[in-house]
């Protein structure tokens, strides 16, 4: 059973509807006992990152997800805020995040070149892959997909990265080390390519 950790964020039931037209059994679910029970974790959502870890905190999903999920080794997927908060910290709110990757997330700039940057990004941006992961299997170098952020993660290990993408300026678009990967843009909101990744995450080996 796949866990989607319900911390009072939108966009659960996007995900869960895109895994089970996948024909995966999934569960949303905010109860720290069924994540901890459940064969791989998925961390989605839209939202702020005070607001998603003060709620990961008080629900005492932090803990679970930290200790068991990632340091457990089960397969862990993050996905727009869900990249964000596992870094240290994030200038969103000053917030202080999971730490299971080092890191800081920082806003895109105001402007670029002395031309205003629009924020937050919105829309279809084309992805490129920066090195060989499972999780890309049978999507196209450069395809695109549907991000909405005004922050990105920048972990301390640059070899952490597997996509990145622009924005005004290069920015990480995935992640991945050992059982985490985590993605900057909606893979149930980015088509055909976006299952693909999300079927490739549930199919995972480790």
């Amino acid at each position: 059973m796949i866990a989607i950790v319900d911390y009072k964020a939108g966009n659960l039931t996007s995900v869960a509807r895109a895994l089970e037209h996948l024909g995966h059994q999934c569960e949303i679910t905010d109860r720290p006992e069924r994540v901890r029970a459940a064969d791989r974790a998925i961390l989605p959502g839209v939202g702020a990152a005070g607001a998603t870890m003060e709620n990961l905190r008080a629900l005492g999903l932090d803990e679970v997800l930290r200790n068991d999920v990632a340091r457990a080794g089960k397969p862990f997927l993050g996905i727009c805020i869900g990249i964000q908060v596992l870094l240290d910290q994030s200038e969103e709110d000053d917030t202080r995040c999971l730490g299971i990757i080092a890191g800081r997330v920082v806003r895109f700039p105001a402007a670029v070149d002395g031309r205003p940057l629009k924020v937050p990004q919105i829309g279809w941006n084309r992805v490129r892959q920066v090195r060989p992961h499972p999780v890309f299997r049978g999507v196209p170098d450069n395809t695109h997909f549907y991000f909405v952020n005004s922050y990105y993660p920048i972990p301390d290990d640059p070899a952490l990265v597997i996509a990145a993408s622009d924005h005004g300026v290069p920015f990480c678009a995935a992640i991945a080390r050992d059982n985490v990967v985590a993605t900057q843009f909606h893979l149930e909101k980015s088509g055909a390519a976006g299952l693909r990744l999300l079927d490739n995450f549930c199919r995972l080996k480790l």
